[in-house]
Formats: structure tokens, sequence, C-alpha cells
């Protein structure tokens, strides 16, 4: 999807990519090298078997370089932050102290959705959940919903932090993330799919879910990090399906369209940016394409193990 971004718009510009080796980051980091940016990672391990898959992409030898830095370290996240020429992504209270020593400008950090739809007590029942909305912390603590719990803190604390030092921090929620890997191990958002496409004894709710494409979520982090005018929070959930929908839908894939769902929630705020999304046939078949090729719907010879639900995504 294009956004404002265009052609060589980064040329002399480095950005840090924390985590470029995960599931979005990964395609942020293959973005902002098409767009002719410079750009520093930072991974938890440098051998090519998680690395790899960064090391080949379009302009990665002049144009990438990779750290070894755990987020927990604040002096290996400093040394990847201040050796950079210009602004940082990043989601780490760390990484946001190096990038306000670096003299950063802009800050993005990727939260998630469950920061903002869960709210059963204070949000209006039937009103369509924006940026306002916070999901509630004590009630997810008191379901045992860690995720929910570390999402909502880490957002609020990047927030808090951007307020107090004057560091413009700039947040992005999007929804369960589909679309093709570039990474070679699965992720969670894969696995739930995985799991409709192959069935399993675990019992799954039919909750309404929040969808939203790998690449589209790229393209809203460079946006929201060239845009002068993006503040605050940024909903990023544009497609709304029920499990049982997803299922059926699964079953004939021919039969995939975009589900009418009144919206729960808005990504308004991003659009009026100039963000927009493919279509959840596209995505969902990109990604039932992708699995396919990589092999992760076969069954492994002489392995009896059922295929289970991400324990993860039951707790939201």
């Amino acid at each position: 999807m294009p956004t404002r971004a265009e052609g060589n718009a980064g040329s002399g510009k480095t950005v840090c990519v924390t985590g470029a080796g995960g599931y979005i980051a990964s395609w942020l980091v293959k973005l902002l090298l098409s767009r002719g940016y410079a750009v520093h990672g930072t991974v938890r391990h440098l051998g090519e078997e998680k690395t790899g898959h960064l090391r080949r992409l379009e302009n990665a030898s002049e144009s990438l370089r990779l750290f070894k830095a755990d987020l927990l370290d604040y002096d290996a996240m400093a040394a990847a932050v201040l050796q950079m020429l210009g602004p940082a992504v990043t989601g780490t209270t760390n990484v946001l102290k190096a990038a306000s020593a670096a003299n950063a400008v802009r800050v993005v950090v990727v939260s998630s959705m469950v920061a903002v739809e869960i709210n059963p007590k204070d949000w209006p029942q039937g009103k369509i959940r924006d940026e306002s909305c916070w999901s509630d912390k004590e009630f997810c603590r008191s379901n045992e919903s860690w995720y929910p719990v570390a999402k909502i803190a880490a957002e609020a604390a990047a927030i808090e932090y951007g307020r107090e030092t004057g560091l413009r921090v700039v947040t992005l929620n999007p929804a369960l993330v589909f679309g093709p890997l570039l990474q070679p191990t699965i992720n969670t958002s894969s696995q739930f799919l995985i799991y409709f496409l192959k069935g399993g004894p675990d019992e799954t709710r039919d909750k309404l879910w929040h969808i939203v494409d790998v690449r589209d979520v790229a393209d809203a982090l460079l946006l929201l990090y060239e845009a002068p005018e993006a503040t605050g929070r940024h909903i990023c959930a544009p497609h709304f399906i029920t499990a049982r929908e997803l299922l059926g839908l699964l079953k004939s894939m021919e039969s995939i369209r975009d589900m009418d769902h009144p919206a729960p929630m808005t990504s308004g705020k991003l659009e009026k940016l100039g963000w927009s999304s493919r279509p959840l046939r596209e995505t969902i078949t990109d990604t039932v394409e992708f699995c396919q090729e990589a092999g992760f719907l076969e069954d492994v010879d002489g392995d009896d193990t059922p295929c289970r639900f991400p324990p993860l995504l039951n707790k939201v």
C-alpha cells in the first residue's frame, strides 16, 4: 500500500529498528531499505539462522547494519542508537533513553490492539473504540491476561516518557497480524491461522477477531515516522471477522469476501494521515499460500502431536 514516502525518500537518513528479525520488524526493515533508508537493526543473535532473511533483503549489503543487543541491556541498546544519524523506531524504555541521548526527534512504538479493546466496565457498550480507549489493566490482571497487561504498561510508560522528556513518542496499535513471513520461524498469529486450517483439540471462542496485514503495519509505521502531524496513539485494525466465519472462509477460499460487521473500533485517525489497508481476501489468501509453500501445513512423519491453538490468544 502506498504512503507519502515514495522512491528514495529516506536517502541520507538512518533509522533504528529494534527486534529487527521479528515478523513485523522484518517487513519494516524491507520497506525502509526499499525507500533508501540506512537501517540499524538490533537482534538478540547475529547468526545466519536468525538474521539471514534480513541480510538477503535488497539493498541490505549496503544499507543494513545489525547489532547484537538485548532490550534489557541499556548499554547494548545505546551502542546501536547512538551510532544513528536520525530518529529511532523502538519499543522499550531503554531504547527511549538511548534515543533521547542520541537527540532523536521521534520514536514510533509498536503497541497492540489489546491495549485498546479490553475495557468492559468503563467504555460505553456499542460505542466505537478509538484512541482514547485504554484497556483496563486491573481487569486484565484479575483474569491473568498477562500479555495485555504488559502491552498496556509498556505503551503507557512510553507515552509518559515522551511527556516528561519532550521526546516525540507516537504509538501504533495493530490488530492480529496476518500475511507472509520473511523470517524462517513461525509466529503466534500465523499459528492461529494454521490451527484453523489443520484443526485440533482445543476449544476456541467464536469472538470477533480484528485483523491487519503485516505489510500494511509496516506501511503504517513508516507513515507515522515520516508524517510530522502524527501524534499520540493510532489504531491499526481495518478488518473484523468471527472465528466461525474465518473457518468457513478457509474451507472455501474462493468465497473469501470482506465481512460486513459494525466496526467495534476505528482506524480513522491513521487513515486521515493517508494510510489504507489491503482487502481481507488478499491478506488471508497470501498467508495461506505462504504457509503451504513453506510447509507449515504438512504433518511431520512420526510426530503424532496435535496442532494446538496458541494459548496466548485465548487470553485476549
